[in-house]
């Protein structure tokens, strides 16, 4: 029996705590069109299961339903068995989550894409034991600090990498002999901290100290905690040091963020991991701030808005310095955010070996935006796709100012991602006095800048029926294994093709040897197998980005060399393709 299921709004703090896709065949067609004969479902059902690191059912966990792009979301809980359903789900794409205390789902690795579900899905999900770290706090005589808020911090990932973004920490405070204990952390390397940090508005009589890192230390000098699955003890000799107040004002505020509330964040970078120093939120009508328990060193202050209306703001990156006393008189003016507009379109072909295929559905494709990487970033509200509308439009708002990739996610086996275009040219009647129109600008492969404010349009992402799909394994010989982390890629043989991004492919081998390679572009291709190092992209979306064009012509020289040469057809499915070993292990 299914059990608990409830409707529930997430704050764009839980949000961001559960926490981002044409060679013309013949016959194809570029026309708006239907995206399916029969109308949309209006909703259906996703069901799964919760199981533990052993496969076992795991009963009593939440499973949350959590769509990109909306603000209403939903909860549910397994049943005796680890099952769970969702029903009366609207058509959309949904991530899935599970919880339970103590329990972290699979870490996900930094450039993989995210598991996208759709309705009359069926979700396996997995939870395992989080790392626990536990331990006292003492005062320099030996006395226990009693309810101090301690905080782990994740500085390195499970493959020591720092963190692409930057979480909140939720404090465990200390009981009366000063012990603390904190459960349900993911693999990693952490640095652990008791007092500081004065982030929601209110807390213990500690909040206005400087942070005291274990052992006994400021944050330069720092014990690094390596953190999988297991329990460590880590204790804590508190200092006392006095932290310091960072205060302003925020300019820039228009009547249409008059019901905005605000959040401002102080980040600290140490090592190339971001750190959440304070964060502080401002009710609506607020024109001040103020960040306690500050620590001495460098950082970087951010005000961001944001509103139910979808209004929202974000100022530029203030780089302050703390040494010794409080810094005050900050101004933070907060500009208004951009957005990204336009049209899917979709090509249907003509082949036959095309009939009959089932067609995307405009609520089950995401259009997303990825902004070029910055040293830091502070936590960001604002969803970064879009879903279009039933007549094919889209809109993504509330984007910061910066630039960006476009990419898009959809679900149908013999479709592909064309062009993402912008139109650039004049319309009609300026043309006429002598302006160039309809000039296209190649989003896919050069991106885009947006500016404070700006609002880019006339984007055209068009689909196109008769895509081809590329499985196999490696040729493996006796006692030989996949090596990790090698991966299979796809690049255009033509060279009039040479430079059309949406022709690169890339995917990673499984330990059994098995590739897949899906919604292809009929064509000629070079196919590669290659182990990836640390410095190259091991996915289509980082693949594609324009500041990887040497990576490209890179890997499409080595293909070329092997001279391994893929044809598909419209609408082939190649499967047990058997890719020769030699040419995957070609590099160490």
């Amino acid at each position: 029996m299914f059990t608990r299921q409830a409707h529930f709004k997430i704050h764009p703090v839980a949000f961001l705590a559960i926490s981002w896709m044409f060679i013309c065949s013949p016959g194809a067609t570029a026309q708006n069109i239907s995206p399916d004969k029969k109308p949309e479902p209006i909703t259906g059902i996703i069901t799964g299961q919760v199981v533990n690191e052993n496969g076992q059912p795991f009963p009593n966990a939440l499973v949350y339903a959590v769509s990109p792009v909306a603000s209403m979301q939903r909860m549910a809980t397994t049943d005796s068995g680890g099952s769970f359903k969702f029903d009366g789900l609207d058509s959309a794409l949904y991530l899935l989550f599970a919880a339970a205390p103590g329990y972290v789902m699979p870490a996900r690795a930094q450039e993989a894409e995210p598991d996208y579900h759709r309705l009359n899905d069926s979700v396996t999900l997995r939870l395992t034991k989080g790392g626990v770290i536990t331990g006292t706090v003492v005062s320099a005589s030996g006395e226990p600090v009693v309810q101090v808020a301690v905080r782990a911090t994740l500085v390195l990932d499970a493959n020591g990498r720092p963190p692409k973004s930057v979480g909140f920490q939720l404090p465990r405070a200390t009981d009366d002999r000063g012990i603390y204990r904190i459960y349900g952390l993911p693999p990693g390397t952490y640095v652990v901290s008791a007092g500081g940090r004065n982030s929601f508005g209110g807390g213990d009589a500690y909040d206005q100290d400087a942070p005291t890192y274990a052992p006994s230390s400021t944050r330069d000098t720092a014990a690094q905690i390596s953190i999988n699955g297991d329990e460590t003890n880590v204790d804590i000799k508190y200092r006392g040091d006095t932290g310091h107040a960072v205060s302003g004002s925020l300019t820039g505020l228009s009547d249409a963020s008059s019901n905005a509330s605000f959040n401002i964040s102080l980040m600290q970078i140490d090592n190339a991991a971001a750190l959440l120093a304070a964060v502080s939120f401002a009710p609506p009508g607020a024109n001040t701030f103020s960040l306690y328990g500050v620590a001495d060193g460098d950082y970087e202050l951010t005000a961001q808005s944001f509103s139910p209306s979808g209004v929202g703001g974000i100022s530029e990156p203030r780089r302050i310095s703390v040494k010794g006393a409080d810094v005050t008189g900050i101004v933070l003016n907060i500009k208004p955010l951009g957005s990204i507009s336009g049209q899917v379109a979709l090509a249907k072909s003509e082949l036959a070996e095309c009939k009959n295929k089932r067609q995307p559905l405009f609520s089950e494709i995401l259009i997303a935006t990825r902004r070029k990487e910055l040293p830091s970033e502070p936590p960001r509200f604002y969803p970064s796709q879009g879903v279009p509308e039933q007549s094919g439009a889209f809109q993504i708002r509330s984007l910061t100012p910066g630039q960006y990739s476009l990419s898009t996610r959809f679900f149908a086996k013999y479709w592909f991602l064309k062009s993402i275009v912008q139109q650039t040219g004049a319309t009609a009647p300026a043309a006429a006095k002598g302006a160039v129109a309809n000039n296209q600008n190649d989003l896919a492969r050069n991106g885009v800048t947006l500016k404070s404010g700006e609002n880019i349009s006339r984007v055209t992402v068009t689909l196109a029926e008769g895509a081809a799909s590329f499985h196999g394994s490696l040729k493996l010989e006796t006692g030989q294994t996949v090596p990790p982390k090698l991966f299979v890629y796809l690049m255009p043989a033509e060279k009039e093709s040479a430079e059309d991004v949406l022709r690169f492919f890339a995917s990673e081998v499984g330990s059994d040897g098995v590739f897949a390679l899906n919604n292809l572009p009929p064509g000629r291709y070079w196919a590669l197998g290659q182990i990836s190092s640390n410095n190259e992209p091991s996915s289509e979306m980082k693949l594609r980005l324009p500041a990887e064009a040497d990576v490209r012509a890179e890997l499409r020289r080595a293909a070329e060399a092997g001279k391994l040469l893929v044809e598909l057809k419209p609408c082939q499915n190649m499967i047990d393709y058997q890719l020769p070993v030699s040419l995957a292990l070609g590099k160490n």
